[in-house]
């Protein structure tokens, strides 16, 4: 993550479970500066709850978490800085958040997208490739799996670095 540029930008996609936080993580910690976590994720039930816990105690002590399920590009405007690296978990949740908020998903993804160059600090994007996959068979989850796939196409054309995780294997797509 040390580069000359201040305000890395990397991408990381994969399936559920396939590694990506803990591999977005380790870059985080890589970097060796002060690790800010921005959790998009609601806890609306008692098996979300326990997930929450398991990914805080996963990550251990050093971090500071934000939780901000809407306002993202506002959060990553206030929380980004040259000495934080701060680690976004993850951006399927929040698209998911911006549908049953009814928002404009594509123009909020859009604007994030625009302002990742602007931000004053590295940032990590995590997110779940939904595109590999069987065409859903109802229109919520197809506009789902719409939305997040320009977004990640916005985010990969901005980033500087963008990796698939596969068996909690790292694939460099571009960087």
């Amino acid at each position: 993550m040390t580069s000359s540029r201040t305000g890395k930008i990397t991408l990381v996609l994969g399936g559920a479970r396939s590694g990506k936080s803990r591999f977005s993580e380790e870059l985080a910690s890589e970097s060796g500066l002060e690790r800010h976590y921005i959790a998009t994720s609601q806890a609306f039930d008692d098996e979300m709850r326990a997930r929450i816990a398991k990914h805080r105690a996963d990550r251990g002590e050093g971090w500071v978490t934000h939780e901000v399920p809407l306002n993202l590009l506002s959060a990553l405007q206030q929380v980004a800085r040259p000495e934080r690296v701060v680690l976004v978990d993850c951006l399927t949740l929040w698209v998911t958040n911006l549908m049953m908020a009814e928002a404009e998903v594509d123009r909020e993804g859009t604007a994030l997208a625009q302002s990742l160059r602007q931000l004053a600090g590295p940032v990590i994007l995590v997110s779940n490739e939904v595109g590999l996959g069987i065409v859903p068979d109802n229109r919520m989850a197809r506009a789902f799996r719409d939305h997040a796939g320009r977004l990640h196409q916005a985010v990969a054309a901005m980033a500087d670095e963008v990796f698939f995780i596969a068996a909690g294997l790292p694939l460099q797509m571009k960087g």
